[in-house]
């Protein structure tokens, strides 16, 4: 057993302990100044349990790590004391049991902490005090433009949480894309002018790329203590590069600015195969690990827009993602945690096909996205919403269980951000509270997004017979399992209509072949999904 951490230091009893999490590395949060060098310490973490209790993407996994391994040094060099609990050199394997060690070895007369993006975890920490006899002040994360406090005042009395009703109320009050009261433009989104396809010529040669960060030596080293320390966990670390300092985000949302975000709201729902920056930004990650100031995001991406370089329309679809949604979800979160993470509206039960590990699958849409996951932990989010997601969704898996890959599976994911937008967007796990219908779509939307279809064996158009599309298969079947939920729904009434209109023999056979393909995709008994 290695021996532990906290000996190598003289101990050091009294003062304050700050526990600084993973996705926590904001070199100006305001906890930091009510620190005395002298006296106190800021304690930080990496432990197994968590990259597998839900198994993390090596890449996900390495880029925390090198992250944090930065911002301690960047700490240490301004005076402060950091114990850092190294993977491989601490026998801890849960944060808590990590914390309770230090708790011990420091006696500290406070313990203080930012309120952190996972519930379980700021549960799991509180108890960790407990026991040891401590109470842990949370202060609030100034990362954000909105407090939980804030959405919960919006939410009363609501029974429906809609993104735009929430918006429109953080536009009023950061002014941002406003004239008054009223929005710049005369509309308060643009989607009309967005959400093109590449069409069959596709992005085109000039298409720009996302430039890689080479991997600094202490990065190198995280990346080489995953896999020296958890090589069970999937995923790739070949291409590696994300940002893992604040001057390499700044880097990447420079870049965006300067030649992604003219075209990202006219092609922020387009696919093709074998790409995925296209125009995102590819600035969750930096933005969820606090490497990068949204207020910074928003304010660069609105001088775009007043100085002529971007459209308004792609600029007000980019910033209905930073302050509209990412606040939004968070807020969300916070308001209906812990029992939101339970909820199964639509009575899903099927597990999740093994290929969402393996990228091993004959649908040329998911063997792309599911493939290029596995090998950086990324998709830009209608690959999310509308391939992955949706699959999920059509063929009815547990929303617990693809949750869980998502969680695990995609480098910015928190469980904050990600959960919210899975059981409740994705999945439609809540019933409606914070969709007003669920994301459903036959393969036909799918070929007018992409180019997928053109190198897959299945035909969009056909839902039954050996050349059927899963997802227009499943599409159709999902609408006959749920009919009476979504009979009268004014946006999927409709549909279901559509459905009642094919011939019993018809309906029968797309139920058949639904369950067919059900039953292939099962992992085999005694295997890991």
């Amino acid at each position: 057993m290695p021996r532990s951490p906290y000996l190598s230091t003289p101990p050091r009893v009294g003062g304050r302990l700050l526990i600084v999490l993973g996705d926590q590395l904001d070199r100006d949060m305001p906890v930091l100044a009510k620190l005395d060098p002298n006296i106190d310490r800021i304690w930080m973490a990496e432990v197994p349990a968590e990259s597998t209790r839900v198994p993390s993407h090596r890449a996900r996994t390495a880029l925390v790590f090198a992250a944090m391994r930065h911002f301690a040094s960047d700490l240490r060099d301004r005076g402060f004391t950091v114990d850092y609990q190294q993977i491989g050199r601490h026998a801890h394997e849960t944060l808590a049991d990590a914390l309770q060690a230090g708790l011990a070895a420091y006696s500290p007369q406070t313990v203080l902490g930012v309120l952190p993006g996972d519930y379980g975890v700021m549960r799991a920490l509180e108890d960790a005090c407990i026991a040891c006899g401590h109470a842990i002040s949370w202060h609030p994360d100034t990362h954000f433009l909105s407090t939980p406090e804030e959405f919960a005042a919006f939410a009363s009395g609501r029974r429906v949480l809609r993104l735009e009703h929430w918006y429109r109320q953080l536009r009023r009050r950061t002014g941002i894309l406003m004239e008054g009261q009223q929005p710049i433009g005369g509309a308060w989104n643009f989607d009309a002018d967005n959400r093109s396809s590449f069409g069959a010529a596709g992005p085109g040669p000039f298409l720009p790329t996302a430039s890689p960060f080479t991997p600094t030596p202490l990065t190198r080293e995280a990346m080489d203590d995953v896999a020296r320390h958890l090589p069970q966990l999937p995923g790739s670390l070949e291409h590696f590069g994300w940002p893992v300092t604040p001057a390499d985000a700044r880097i990447a949302l420079d870049e965006f600015i300067r030649e992604r975000l003219p075209l990202f709201g006219q092609f922020q729902d387009a696919m093709w195969r074998g790409e995925e920056t296209l125009y995102h930004s590819r600035l969750s990650a930096a933005l969820n690990l606090k490497l990068l100031d949204p207020r910074v995001v928003l304010s660069e991406a609105v001088r775009a827009f007043e100085s002529g370089h971007a459209p308004l329309a792609a600029v007000e679809g980019f910033v209905r993602q930073i302050l509209g949604w990412r606040e939004y979800v968070r807020g969300l979160y916070w308001h209906s945690m812990p029992g939101y993470a339970d909820l199964n509206a639509l009575d899903a039960h099927e597990p999740l096909p093994a290929f969402y590990w393996t990228g091993d699958t004959e649908f040329a849409c998911l063997a792309d996205t599911v493939g290029r996951t596995l090998q950086t932990g990324y998709a830009h989010h209608i690959e999310r919403l509308m391939v992955t997601g949706l699959f999920a969704l059509l063929l009815g898996v547990r929303p617990r269980e693809i949750h869980a890959w998502y969680l695990g599976i995609y480098v910015d994911a928190i469980e904050w951000v990600e959960l919210p937008n899975v059981i409740g967007m994705s999945q439609y796990a809540d019933g409606g509270v914070m969709a007003s219908k669920p994301y459903i779509a036959s393969g036909r939307y799918i070929e007018r997004m992409s180019n997928h279809c053109d190198h897959c064996p299945r035909k969009p158009g056909e839902a039954t017979g050996p050349k059927a599309c899963p997802f227009t298969t499943l599409y159709w079947d999902f609408l006959d399992r749920h009919r009476d939920r979504f009979a009268r729904h004014p946006r999927l009434g409709q549909q279901v209509r559509n459905l009642d209109a094919r011939p019993e023999a018809a309906r029968t056979a797309i139920r058949e072949s639904a369950q067919t393909l059900r039953q292939t995709l099962r992992p085999a008994q005694g295997t890991v999904a």
